[in-house]
């Protein structure tokens, strides 16, 4: 009589192992999930997406206010890239940006994308830079990215027109320094958007070149 209780009883737990394998990996040719086996029919709630800020900047702008994003060159390899407004005006993709100095100019009232142009600073002619900072006209904004060397051709005269624009920093440019940089023409005192980090074989992350920079914030619409 012992030896059928024992064998019932080891019949009825392989019985009971099996009703659960079969329910819990196949259900009408179908597999069943945890949260099914514990009763959680409901559909799981689809994770909300974030809203995308302009430039895909970390934080959005409050109104009358621009979004923009620089970012300088990565040694000479990868080239900069300047976005404002959620328009990306100067990258590689656009195929508009060269060694040196990287300029966009954008209207600061309407915030409307007025010219770009690169500058080598390494071997090209600094006059030509110097006549593009004496034509920029009042209100407008400026953002700056360097790729690679911005500083050989710099000099004193170019600096200055840098310093009347906001910039702080242009005057201790140095070679393979990298700067950007968002002023405009006719603001009072210094810009507070500007980053610049020196070329030092101690520190730079690169063989030649330091850390590329990478600067966002909202800039304040010129108020008429």
């Amino acid at each position: 009589l012992a030896g059928v209780i024992r064998f019932l009883a080891l019949f009825a737990t392989l019985l009971g192992c099996w009703f659960i394998a079969q329910t819990y990996f196949e259900r009408g040719g179908r597999s069943i999930s945890l949260r099914s086996w514990l009763g959680a029919t409901g559909k799981p709630r689809s994770s909300q997406q974030l809203p995308q800020n302009k430039c895909g900047n970390q934080r959005s702008c409050p109104t009358k206010h621009f979004a923009f994003k620089i970012i300088s060159g990565a040694a000479n390899v990868v080239g900069p890239s300047i976005c404002f407004n959620d328009e990306v005006l100067m990258s590689n993709v656009k195929n508009n940006i060269g060694r040196g100095l990287n300029i966009a100019l954008v209207n600061g009232t309407s915030g409307k994308p007025l010219k770009t142009a690169s500058f080598d600073m390494y071997s090209g002619d600094v006059q030509q830079l110097e006549t593009f900072l004496q034509e920029i006209k009042d209100g407008t904004v400026i953002l700056v990215a360097t790729y690679d060397d911005a500083a050989t051709k710099m000099n004193g005269k170019t600096r200055k027109l840098f310093s009347e624009l906001g910039s702080s920093y242009v005057k201790h440019l140095g070679f393979r320094d990298n700067w950007v940089f968002l002023g405009a023409k006719g603001l009072q005192g210094k810009s507070p958007f500007e980053e610049h980090i020196k070329n030092d074989q101690k520190t730079n992350k690169y063989d030649g070149w330091p850390e590329l920079l990478e600067m966002e914030g909202c800039a304040p619409r010129k108020q008429d």
